[in-house]
C-alpha cells in the first residue's frame, strides 16, 4: 500500500476495496475453472485474430448490454420476484428501471448502488446453493434469448482458438459461474459476496466489481495464469469498463455509450454496434462476429432499488 500514499486517505481506501474486491474475485474464477471441465467447442473458418494456439492471451467479456440486451441484475430480478423474494409493489420500480437501461444503454452509477444494496438485503441469509441452483432456472426463463449472437461468436471465436474466456460482471460470482459454464466459458470474474458456511451474510469482500475494481481482478488473474495482456482481448459497451479496456492488447467496444464511442474513435479502438445491425467506422471485427450463438446471461442476487423508507 506504500505506492498509494500520495493518494488522500478517502480515495487511498476506495483504491484499495478496488484492489480486494479484484483480488477476491480473481481467486473464485479460477478456482472455478479449475472444478469445472471446459466444454465449449465451435466450427467454422478460423478469423486472423485471435490468434490460434497462443495460451498467454485470454478474452474478457463484460455482460450487460455487451453479451446480453439490457441488465441482468434485473432479468435476475424477475425470476426473484417470481419466486416471492419480495412485494409486488416493488415491481413498478423493477419495470421502470429495466425500460430505462433498455432505452439508454446506459449503467448508470447510483442505479448500480441501490441494486447492490437490494442485493444484498435480499439474500442475506440465503444459502448460496439456493441462488446458484435459482440461478440455473432464470438462465433459461428469461436471459437465454437476450444474448446478442454477434458478441456470442466473438466469444468463440477465442475459444475455438484454444483461448480462456472470461466474464466479467458486477454479478455477484457464483451466480456468474453458473452462466459462463451454461455459455461453454472458462469461468467468471464477479462481485465476491461474503458467506459464512454456505449462507450469505449480507455483506461483501471489497466492493462490487464495477469499473477500476473489474480493471483490479482482470489484472490479478492475468498474472495468477501467465497470461500477456498486451496479446489479450477485452469487451465493453460502457465507458466504465475504460480501465480494464485500456489493460489488454486488444480493447473492443461493443454497443457503445457515447463516451465510450468517442474514446474508442479516438484510439482507434475496434467498434461493433450489435443494436442496429451496422457496422462502426473503426470495425477489424473477425468474420465471426455474425454468426449466431447459444444463449446466455447472468445473475446478481439483486433485483430493484432498495425501498424508501
Amino acid at each position: 500500500m506504500a505506492a498509494l500514499g500520495w493518494l488522500s486517505p478517502r480515495r487511498r481506501s476506495a483504491t484499495a476495496r478496488s484492489v480486494l474486491a479484484g483480488e477476491a474475485s480473481a481467486e473464485a474464477a479460477r478456482k472455478s475453472a479449475r472444478s469445472t471441465p471446459e466444454t465449449a467447442s465451435g466450427s467454422g473458418a478460423e478469423p486472423e485474430f485471435p490468434v490460434h494456439g497462443d495460451d498467454r492471451a485470454a478474452a474478457f467479456f463484460d455482460l450487460d448490454n455487451t453479451v446480453m440486451q439490457g441488465a441482468a441484475i434485473f432479468h435476475f430480478g424477475r425470476g426473484l420476484y417470481k419466486r416471492k423474494f419480495f412485494e409486488t409493489r416493488d415491481l413498478a420500480r423493477f419495470a421502470w428501471q429495466q425500460a430505462y437501461f433498455r432505452l439508454a444503454g446506459l449503467e448508470d452509477p447510483e442505479h448500480m448502488q441501490d441494486a447492490r444494496d437490494s442485493a444484498l438485503s435480499i439474500v442475506k441469509g440465503h444459502r448460496v446453493s439456493e441462488l446458484k441452483s435459482i440461478g440455473e432456472e432464470i438462465y433459461d426463463e428469461y436471459m437465454a434469448e437476450r444474448i446478442w449472437p454477434g458478441t456470442r461468436a466473438l466469444a468463440q471465436a477465442h475459444l475455438d482458438a484454444g483461448q480462456k474466456v472470461w466474464l466479467v460482471t458486477a454479478a455477484p460470482v457464483e451466480i456468474a459461474q453458473v452462466i459462463a459454464r451454461r455459455l461453454g466459458l472458462t469461468g467468471a470474474l464477479g462481485t465476491v459476496a461474503e458467506s459464512i458456511g454456505g449462507v450469505y451474510t449480507g455483506k461483501l469482500v471489497g466492493e462490487p466489481l464495477h469499473g477500476p475494481a473489474k480493471a483490479e481482478a482482470v489484472r490479478a488473474l492475468a498474472t495468477a495464469e501467465h497470461l500477456d495482456l498486451s496479446r489479450c482481448a477485452a469487451y465493453s459497451d460502457s465507458h466504465n469498463d475504460i480501465p480494464m479496456l485500456s489493460l489488454v492488447g486488444h480493447p473492443y467496444a461493443i454497443n457503445p455509450d457515447s463516451k465510450l464511442r468517442k474514446h474508442a474513435r479516438e484510439l482507434e479502438w475496434r467498434l461493433r454496434d450489435y443494436r442496429t445491425g451496422r457496422k462502426a467506422a473503426k470495425v477489424g471485427i473477425p468474420a465471426a462476429a455474425g454468426v449466431g450463438a447459444v444463449a446466455g446471461g447472468t445473475a446478481a442476487a439483486i433485483a430493484l432499488h432498495r425501498r424508501r423508507r
